[in-house]
Parts: structure tokens; sequence; C-alpha cells
């Protein structure tokens, strides 16, 4: 298997999808000429030219409208938002249009529509472009929300979105287009709504994903060698449909659970897993389940602020020896 960066994974799955069916195409601001905000895109414009690469106005209800409308007729919309803070300015098509069409005409519709945005903290971007409100969006049904964490998740869950007949928002973090992994090679595709185990072990299990899977294997390297502690890590990938049946099984295993997610603790994504292994695992608690999630503050441009208000590799490290301690 190639050792590729996310950013070469995503364009290999866009490219390799649009090769494969001609009602895949691209729109959204700069991804032609100028090759997409992370160079995703680059040199997709020279491929496939302006009838599959559109670039459009700075206008998130425009992109999103076009997408959903051209979704509706039978083609296979890419519709990139720069960052998924921009998606507050058209969540009346994401929540209330893309989640719900399908439902809302008995069936007589499908849309096959991908939202491809950008989410996360690390980038210096302010508190307004640096959010993680990733489960705003996993809180309605109809719309499937995806946030990989490795490049060989990023380029299957990626072709699996666009094959897939729902609207899918696909959650890439803003820090890991450089992350380099192992991609199986050829055609390949993984199921929407399926965890993972990322890494085995006894103690505790680490439920997480998208960037924070990167700090919570750090964390169980460190915990590993320091103090022998073995930390099994479910990576979620997908947000909704939310599989917990890995997650659970660990839990039987392991009888400790910390929570990992870089979003606000309060109405969170732990909160919602939290919640879930309380009801349906109650009799294996042996500890309070431990949440580790950003400081709720708007995130600070100043890096060291930042930095601060973001979970690290010590606040896992931390959680871990807490519910071990307790």
């Amino acid at each position: 298997m190639a050792k590729i960066t996310m950013r070469e994974a995503i364009s290999q799955a866009l490219m390799e999808e649009m090769d494969r069916d001609p009602s895949v195409f691209i729109m959204g601001e700069e991804v032609g000429v100028w090759g997409g905000s992370y160079a995703v895109t680059k040199g997709f414009y020279d491929k496939y030219g302006p009838a599959r690469v559109k670039d459009t106005p700075i206008a998130e209800n425009a992109i999103l409208g076009g997408a959903i409308g051209a979704a509706m007729v039978g083609q296979r919309p890419i519709a990139e938002l720069m960052t998924i803070n921009f998606a507050f300015s058209a969540m009346d098509y994401v929540v209330n249009q893309a989640a719900k069409l399908h439902y809302m005409f008995g069936g007589q519709f499908v849309l096959p529509l991908v939202i491809r945005t950008t989410s996360g903290g690390g980038r210096q971007l302010g508190a307004t472009h640096s959010q993680t409100p990733d489960v705003i969006f996993a809180h309605f049904p109809g719309l499937k929300v995806v946030a990989p964490g490795t490049p060989a998740d990023a380029k299957g869950l990626l072709k699996a979105a666009i094959r897939c007949d729902d609207p899918v928002m696909f959650i890439e973090h803003a820090t890991l287009y450089q992350t380099r992994g192992e991609v199986p090679d050829g055609d390949y595709t993984i199921p929407i709504g399926k965890s993972t185990i990322q890494r085995p072990g006894k103690d505790v299990t680490i439920v997480t994903y998208s960037k924070m899977l990167e700090v919570s294997m750090k964390a169980a390297e460190q915990l590993s060698k320091e103090a022998g502690i073995e930390v099994e890590i479910i990576d979620l990938r997908s947000l909704r449909p939310l599989d917990m049946d890995p997650v659970l099984e660990s839990f039987k295993k392991t009888n400790r659970a910390v929570i990992v997610e870089e979003g606000w603790k309060s109405f969170g994504i732990g909160a919602e897993v939290q919640s879930r292994i309380y009801e349906q695992a109650f009799d294996y608690v042996d500890a309070p389940i431990k949440r580790v999630a950003q400081q709720e503050v708007p995130l600070p441009y100043n890096r060291n602020l930042e930095q601060s208000a973001l979970p690290q590799v010590a606040d896992v490290v931390a959680g871990v020896k807490e519910v071990l301690n307790g």
C-alpha cells in the first residue's frame, strides 16, 4: 500500500469517482482555477473542464441550493464549503432541504449529494473560522455525517459518500491534510456508519474521531511506555449513523472509558456517547466515564491561547489516569 497524505487520498477518491461516473461533478468557491482552499482539487479544472469543476460565487446558499437541485434531477454533486462555519449561512438548505426532501416527497426523490467541508481549530483562523460544530449537523435525521481521522478512511469513506443516494456531510479536519498513512491500492470503499478499533488494548477504552484520533493515539503510546497502560481506541468515523457496537464491546472488556472530542463538552458528541454507554452497558461501569473536550470559549487567535483551549495529549493522558485511579 502506498503511504500518502490525507490531501492526496481525498484527491484520489474524487478523481476516481469522477472518472467512474460522469454524473459526478464538483462545485464551490475557488475549486476550479485556484484548485481549492487546501489544494485538494488542484489540476481538476484542467482535466475535467468548467462543466464538471464549477467555480461559484461566495454564496453558500447558491452553492447548496444548486447542488440540491442537481441531485434531485439525477446528478451527483460534490458541493465544497471552505469551512463548516460557513454552513451556518446555508443552514436551511442543509437541514430543511437536503436532509428532508426524500422523506417529504415520499421517496420520489433521492439526494445523492456530498457536502465537503473542513472543521476544527489549530490553524489560527480566529473564533468564527475554527469551530468544531460537527454535532449540530449530526443532530438531524436524513443527513449522514462522516469525519475520518486517517488517509485510508478519508478515501474509502469519501468514495462511499459519493456513491450514496443520501446527502452526506463529509467533514475534513483542517490540520490533517498533511497527515500520512497507508492507503489501499485499487477501488475500495468503507461503509458509512461503521466504527472501528484503531488500537487494541485492555485497560481503558478511548472513544474519539477525526483529529482527536491522532491526539489519542499519541496519548496511548505515552501511557504504554510510561505506565504500562494499554488503551483501546475506537474511532467513530461516522457521527450519523452512530455505530456503538464496537464501543460497547470494548467497554464491556475494559469497564472504563474516556471520550475525546475537539468540540465543546456541553451537548457534544461525548455527551451522546457517554449517555448510550450508561444506558446500554451500565452493569459494566467500574468508574465514571470521563470526557475530554475543548475549553468552552470562542477559540482564540493567539497560537499559545488557541493550543491551550484545544484538547492536548496531556489532557487525554490525565483523563485515562483519572478513570483508572478513581
